[in-house]
């Protein structure tokens, strides 16, 4: 059983008391209850990978618009998840040392920098190149030196260094497509969140040989990932 954080909010600096609500009040209560995990999100200061105008909404519980107006980027997907999300999925897909992870969706970069913190190498891919360049500086600034942002379509492309023992959809998919699963290791998990509004679910897939095992454990919403397919939703 993990024991409570011996954690107490700085109640003399606004920005470490609003991380210690954030933690406190979001994401243990989504049932976020590793400690490792926990002491992680003090360690990764997530205010670092918010656009500067946003900083002071850094702890909030919502999505983040990163470039352009707000709406637009979060349609397109352009956007950091609420911290409760990232600390469950991080939480969920069980980071080992000897890791080495695919995250499709980069974004800020601050789900490279967490998983990075618990795995050997991060590969992580970013479509657009703007936010590709802004992962890149946000990383390079928080010292994290075994994370590789690439610009690809992780819809489209295999990465030549699998299979991989974790794959991290940063965003959400309709279905997820066979190419991804067949890069992962055997003994691998794949974390993305699947599904359509107004309901999604967070999927776990753990491959054994050439068999996968799935499970759905929560509910969550999340912008879509560009490119991966959109099944029609209606049979005739």
């Amino acid at each position: 059983m993990n024991m409570p954080l011996n954690t107490s909010a700085n109640t003399s600096d606004p920005v470490e008391q609003a991380r210690y609500n954030m933690i406190e009040q979001q994401i243990r209560p989504w049932n976020v209850l590793d400690a490792d995990v926990l002491d992680l999100l003090n360690t990764v200061r997530r205010e670092e990978f918010v656009p500067p105008a946003l900083r002071s909404m850094a702890f909030m519980d919502m999505e983040l618009p990163l470039q352009g107006a707000p709406e637009e980027a979060l349609r397109l997907g352009h956007c950091m998840l609420p911290p409760r999300v990232e600390a469950r999925m991080l939480q969920d897909v069980q980071i080992q040392p000897t890791d080495r992870v695919l995250e499709i969706g980069t974004g800020s970069g601050y789900m490279a920098a967490l998983l990075a913190h618990r795995a050997n190498r991060v590969v992580s891919l970013e479509i657009e190149p703007a936010l590709a360049d802004l992962a890149r500086r946000n990383l390079q600034r928080a010292g994290i030196t075994n994370v590789e942002v690439r610009e690809g379509d992780g819809a489209r492309e295999a990465v030549s260094e699998g299979p991989f023992d974790v794959i991290v959809l940063s965003g959400s998919v309709a279905s997820i497509p066979q190419s991804l699963l067949d890069q992962l290791r055997d003994g691998g998990r794949l974390a993305a969140i699947v599904g359509h509004e107004p309901m999604m679910r967070f999927t776990l897939v753990r491959r054994t040989g050439a068999q996968f095992e799935t499970t759905q454990p929560w509910d969550t919403i999340a912008p879509r990932l560009a490119h991966f397919a959109e099944p029609s939703r209606f049979s005739f």
